[in-house]
């Protein structure tokens, strides 16, 4: 008996019997979007003032280097260094999703009241010309005033975004971060640092102001901090001095109004041209802080009216730049944020330049990545990173967004 054959099977793709095995389809994805130009232009504009600033404090720096520590290159290799680190800060900040920082607003504010604090303990604080704001030791110091300006910030920006919806009730808005504020500054004049408290005020003004806070409640604030600013000058007569010093610094050329005099005749030197890169007069023992708080006046002096008024342009552009990433936020507190650090930036670098060039009093405030120190430049460069990460996540063109891919003209 001979066994069944059995039917052949077919495995046709149109048989329902059989499952077709295929590969999973992939969503489409968009190609990686290329950087904003509002990115690569403020890197752009840091890179060049921080580069300026690299050559002249090597050039203002140069005379009292030599002859105080033995070696021209002393300050330019310390600045060098710090910029290094300020350039690492701002490499991680970039590539860190600025939402994630508000975590640390607490803990960083926490902090730097904390440090701000230390300063103020006799044998921790170390004094230099009369006042009390560096911790560390030998030429390792750091300034926590300069921390908390970032942690002001976060916290500022962080607050006023999540109570976005009661920014009419100055007990929820306003009060809190003034009163955050005012803690700070009262360390501040503890030190003596004016001119901080002042940078703190700005960075301030500019989240209320960003925020949507009542020009009413803005105009109280303003005035009162103004009134505050001229009494705390007038209790003390040295700030007092510096105050009325500044309208006609060579009524006391020889005294209270000699820095300011200097600065002005290093500006008046360098003319329309300048002197000419390291011909600097002033940075022979005549201007003090030439590399530190006056470095824009040996800018005026070596580069003249154009290369004063260069200095002058990079700012505009990242303070124009600053508020074009404000403005393309997605949400609230990048808006807050990156309008922070514009207000930040434009306010230290008009407080420094205006007293340089007799418009307001000398406060001591740097030149924001121009002037040496490493304890300014790197929470800024840090911050400014910041904001480049804001320029990364902003409104995406059309048809660029997550999960689409732009469709080719038909026939191409």
């Amino acid at each position: 008996m001979t066994a069944p054959t059995r039917r052949p099977v077919r495995t046709s793709a149109g048989d329902p019997r059989v499952r077709q095995s295929r590969p999973p389809r992939r969503r489409p994805q968009a190609p990686p979007l290329p950087r904003p130009a509002t990115y690569l232009l403020l890197l752009l504009a840091v890179g060049a003032l921080t580069v300026i600033g690299l050559v002249m404090v090597l050039s203002a720096s140069s005379v009292q280097a030599l002859r105080v520590h033995g070696s021209s290159w002393y300050f330019f290799n310390r600045q060098l260094a710090w910029v290094a680190i300020g350039t690492a800060a701002m490499v991680v900040t970039s590539r860190v999703d600025y939402r994630l920082w508000r975590r640390l607003a607490l803990p960083l504010l926490g902090l730097s009241v904390v440090l701000m604090g230390l300063v103020l303990v006799p044998g921790l604080g170390i004094e230099v010309s009369g006042s009390s704001r560096w911790l560390g030791h030998g030429p390792l110091r750091m300034q926590p005033s300069e921390l908390a300006k970032l942690g002001l910030l976060l916290f500022g920006a962080d607050l006023l975004s999540r109570r976005s919806h009661l920014v009419g009730e100055w007990r929820e808005t306003l009060r809190p971060l003034v009163g955050i504020y005012a803690v700070l500054a009262v360390l501040l004049i503890a030190q003596p640092d004016l001119g901080t408290t002042l940078v703190c005020g700005c960075i301030v003004v500019g989240l209320l102001f960003l925020a949507g806070t009542p020009l009413p409640s803005m105009g109280g604030l303003v005035v009162g901090a103004g009134f505050a600013t001229l009494l705390l000058a007038r209790i003390e007569p040295y700030r007092w001095q510096r105050m009325v010093s500044f309208i006609d610094p060579f009524a006391d050329a020889s005294n209270t109004g000699y820095q300011a005099a200097q600065g002005r005749v290093a500006l008046a030197s360098g003319g329309l041209s300048g002197l000419g890169l390291g011909a600097s007069r002033a940075k022979w023992g005549f201007l003090p802080a030439a590399h530190t708080d006056f470095i824009f006046a040996i800018i005026g002096e070596e580069l003249g009216l154009a290369g004063a008024l260069a200095v002058l342009s990079l700012f505009a552009g990242v303070a124009y730049l600053g508020v074009r990433t404000a403005l393309r936020a997605p949400d609230r507190f990048g808006l807050l944020l990156a309008g922070g650090v514009t207000a930040w930036v434009v306010g230290q670098a008009a407080i420094n330049m205006g007293a340089v060039v007799g418009l307001l009093p000398i406060t001591g405030v740097p030149l924001p990545f121009v002037s040496s120190g490493g304890s300014s430049l790197v929470p800024l460069m840090a911050a400014i990173g910041m904001v480049l990460n804001i320029t990364r996540h902003g409104r995406r063109p059309a048809g660029l967004r997550a999960g689409t891919v732009p469709r080719r003209p038909s026939g191409s």
